[in-house]
């Protein structure tokens, strides 16, 4: 079990709101209590100021619950820088999402954002997090998958 409760994760999101200098923004925590492929995930209306960190509550790939909520409020932090890249890739190759070319700048698009957005949440979570352990979920799994 990733938390026992919603409010501890209400009170991380609070926590960390301060700290990534985002109280400016309506965020809520949506538990997802079905099979799900994901931890977490944050669903952002930037015209609103509104975010929605979705939880895994059913069978979660991690087991650092504040790591979690960091690495979704940091993807909230760089929206900006995200929409900015995403709207340039469909300027110069289009919106056909089955274009090769498309596709080829979004996947390294992804490949650079996703493990950025993983070092500066390991960074803040070794300077602010109770729990500083790595969370090897995606690892982990493969390692399972390998042993059967």
């Amino acid at each position: 079990m990733l938390f026992e409760n919603i409010n501890e994760v209400e009170e991380l999101v609070e926590k960390w709101k301060e700290i990534l200098c985002l109280q400016d923004w309506d965020i809520t925590v949506f538990e997802v209590k079905k099979e799900w492929r994901k931890t977490g995930d944050i669903k952002i209306d930037s015209d609103d100021k509104r975010a929605i960190v979705m939880v895994n509550g059913c069978n979660p790939k991690s087991t650092n619950l504040e790591s979690l909520i960091v690495h979704e409020l940091m993807h909230l932090r760089l929206w900006g820088l995200d929409q900015t890249i995403e709207q340039l890739i469909n300027i110069v190759f289009g919106e056909d999402d089955l274009d090769p070319k498309r596709e080829y700048a979004m996947t390294k698009f992804m490949e650079v954002l996703e493990p950025t957005i993983a070092d500066l949440t390991r960074s803040f979570i070794g300077l602010e997090c109770k729990d500083s352990r790595p969370t090897n979920g995606r690892v982990l799994k493969l390692v399972e998958e390998e042993l059967g």
